[in-house]
């Protein structure tokens, strides 16, 4: 298996730069179900920020994205089912995905909660909390 930066990604999806777009592609079709790309949460996370800041993509389009890569058998999520019902839950779009995979990140290590001064965040995102 060989993991896949969020660069490779972004031009799969984005088609902003048609000489990296063939490239990522390639690599792609070269992906089968028992040899298929790692794409980390890190990456998921970097992925959102970048489509929403630089593209402006909106919540919406970001979900639909994502849910087309995990379900592209060729390519392997961690945490891939906690992604699926983050993103299948219709009030996902009403906050940030990203604040859910630094909880869950938080949660993975052994954390009792993430701290935040995002009281939007704090309010929506089980897990995490204000510091006041």
């Amino acid at each position: 298996m060989i993991a896949v930066d969020t660069n490779i990604l972004l031009r799969y999806v984005v088609r902003d730069d048609p000489e990296q777009l063939e490239k990522a592609a390639n690599f792609f079709r070269e992906r089968t179900t028992e040899d298929p790309a790692y794409v980390s949460l890190i990456v998921v996370a970097e992925m959102i920020w970048v489509l929403r800041r630089l593209y402006r993509y909106s919540t919406e389009q970001v979900r639909a994205a994502l849910l087309h890569l995990i379900e592209t058998a060729e390519l392997e999520f961690e945490e891939e089912q906690y992604l699926v019902r983050l993103l299948s839950r219709g009030a996902v779009v009403k906050f940030d995905l990203a604040d859910h995979l630094i909880t869950l990140s938080g949660a993975k290590a052994g954390c009792s909660h993430t701290v935040t001064f995002d009281k939007r965040a704090a309010k929506s995102v089980p897990g995490m909390e204000l510091l006041a």
